[in-house]
């Protein structure tokens, strides 16, 4: 068609058809994750990826083999079928144990009307060790130094190996074979480039994102991201009747740190800080966030906690941040912290007021002695 109406060569056709699959699964994963972050579902995208991949990929392969089901030439889209098994193994990195591979091929067997053929046997076992070398060897190619080596060594040969059990089944020409094959190696080119391009984008795109969510200095998340999640998780509290808490503290007498010591450790006792303060909340519940608001003031977020969840966790962070010493220079300074802790009230009309009353308690605290936690 493409060549009798608008003078295209198939394989030109072809390789729009890739990328435009390709793209579609991209469009498609990228929406299933905004859906599933927009509604606080907390799944990894790496799983969203493989369940997706797999999925979208059975679909695009047993769909292609349908319209030319019971042909002789029913071996004719298998570039397509290898290039797909390629982007799940090696670039999706989607680990399935062989022996779940087995009824896949099978049924996939069985579809085609090829179980009688001893050729569809080697080339279905054949298919399966590809995708499991390709799959085994994605993270140990990522060490070499050009990891196209094993993608495209490995693609070539077990390529080469099941279109001669495709020869031997449907006895085309040698021809036919080193020019399917040859079609083989520029498709798994143009995936790997394709590819690559993505997830430099990706990688792209998440290091902004960092930059512009996290404080230079510490690395903590920022005001802004503070701001963001804060107006989200009020919202979702109030409309869910769910519980919702903050601890907002700060390091006592800092300006006299800065003074004293120089600004140089003064930043190092923020980090120090920082680090103390997120290993524990790494050991207790990943969804309590931590964020610089201010020079020296901390916040830190407890989606579906009451003040009386918080208590341990709040307990533990100042007990590891009172009387820390942070060395600099061969100096060692000892450091303080004054808290404020307060829960989500019905009287909170915006996030402000909530932000207030912890804000009050810690102000509290620093006003009445220092070094102490104030909630009410």
């Amino acid at each position: 068609m493409t060549w009798l109406v608008w003078r295209v060569s198939p394989f030109i056709t072809s390789i729009f058809f890739i990328l435009g699959v390709f793209t579609l699964f991209e469009v498609l994963v990228d929406w299933i994750k905004v859906k599933l972050h927009s509604k606080d579902i907390n799944i990894k995208d790496h799983t969203v990826e493989s369940v997706v991949g797999i999925i979208y990929m059975l679909i695009f392969s047993f769909g292609l083999q349908y319209s030319v089901l019971g042909q002789s030439y029913s071996w004719e889209f298998m570039n397509f079928q290898l290039i797909a098994i390629v982007f799940c193994a090696y670039f999706l990195n989607i680990r399935i144990p062989y022996y779940f591979l087995l009824p896949i091929v099978l049924l996939f067997m069985i579809y085609n009307s090829s179980v009688g053929y001893w050729e569809s046997w080697c080339h279905a076992i054949t298919l399966i060790i590809f995708y499991v070398t390709m799959n085994k060897g994605y993270l140990w190619s990522q060490k070499l130094k050009s990891p196209l080596f094993f993608y495209l060594g490995t693609g070539t040969f077990f390529g080469a190996l099941l279109w001669y059990f495709m020869k031997l089944k449907f006895d085309f020409s040698w021809t036919t074979y080193v020019q399917e094959l040859s079609y083989l190696v520029i498709f798994e080119l143009l995936l790997y480039s394709y590819v690559r391009m993505l997830f430099r984008d990706d990688r792209l795109k998440a290091r902004l994102a960092e930059v512009a969510s996290h404080d230079a200095l510490t690395k903590a998340l920022n005001y802004s991201a503070y701001e963001t999640e804060i107006k989200y998780l009020f919202k979702n509290s109030k409309d869910n009747n769910l519980s919702f808490s903050m601890v907002m503290f700060d390091i006592d007498h800092f300006k006299r740190v800065n003074d004293t010591y120089g600004h140089l450790a003064g930043d190092r006792v923020l980090q120090h800080t920082v680090d103390v303060v997120q290993t524990v909340l790494n050991a207790n519940d990943s969804s309590v966030k931590l964020y610089r608001t201010g020079g020296e003031e901390f916040n830190v977020l407890f989606p579906n906690y009451d003040l009386e969840g918080t208590q341990a966790i709040v307990e533990e962070i100042f007990t590891a941040l009172n009387h820390l010493k942070v060395e600099t220079d061969e100096k060692e300074i000892e450091i303080s912290v004054s808290m404020g802790v307060s829960q989500i009230s019905n009287k909170d009309v915006t996030p402000n007021d909530f932000y207030k009353r912890v804000d009050n308690n810690l102000y509290y605290s620093k006003k009445h002695g220092r070094m102490q936690i104030t909630t009410i």
